[in-house]
């Protein structure tokens, strides 16, 4: 029994050394702060061992879970946000203006999650199509026409920003 326990951790010790490094920078990408995007990585590595016998798919199971980490803590900071423009008695006299200069990773952030989750495993992660559509369980067509479809409203969306400031 000692056995199976010993390579579980090695295993695992090899998994993490090996994936860390990028899962975090990743996520530091996503986060803009050293800090969370540490806390980020270490949750999904967590979550792997709690789970380990059951994943298939170690590598997948990381980035899918950070993701989703990553959308949490995004939509924690859009509701502190909101929190704070209620409390402040500016936003009580004045209507909330729409961003001038859009930040891309809010616009991302903005973006449905069948379109999002390519993005960020394809562009921020730096995943290849066919492993996007392995780890997403949907054919490289899809992905590919995700990825398009996202990058258009992304455009769209930029497009109307810019028309706004001038």
């Amino acid at each position: 029994m000692k056995r199976p326990a010993r390579s579980r951790e090695r295993a695992a010790s090899e998994l993490f050394a090996a994936l860390y490094p990028r899962l975090a920078g990743w996520c530091r990408r996503l986060v803009d702060d050293d800090e969370t995007a540490h806390e980020i990585a270490s949750e999904a590595f967590t979550r792997l061992w709690a789970r380990w016998t059951a994943v298939a798919e170690p590598q997948g199971f990381l980035f899918v879970t950070a993701a989703n980490l990553v959308r949490d803590h995004w939509r924690k900071l859009e509701r502190e946000r909101r929190a704070l423009r209620r409390a402040t008695v500016e936003a009580a006299f004045a209507p909330p203006a729409e961003q001038a200069d859009p930040s891309v990773r809010l616009l991302v952030q903005s973006l449905p999650d069948r379109l999002r989750v390519p993005i960020l495993l394809h562009y921020y992660a730096d995943m290849p199509i066919r492993e996007v559509a392995v780890l997403t369980g949907r054919k490289e067509g899809t992905v590919k026409a995700d990825l398009h479809a996202a990058r258009e409203l992304l455009r769209a969306h930029l497009r109307r920003s810019l028309d706004h400031t001038r």
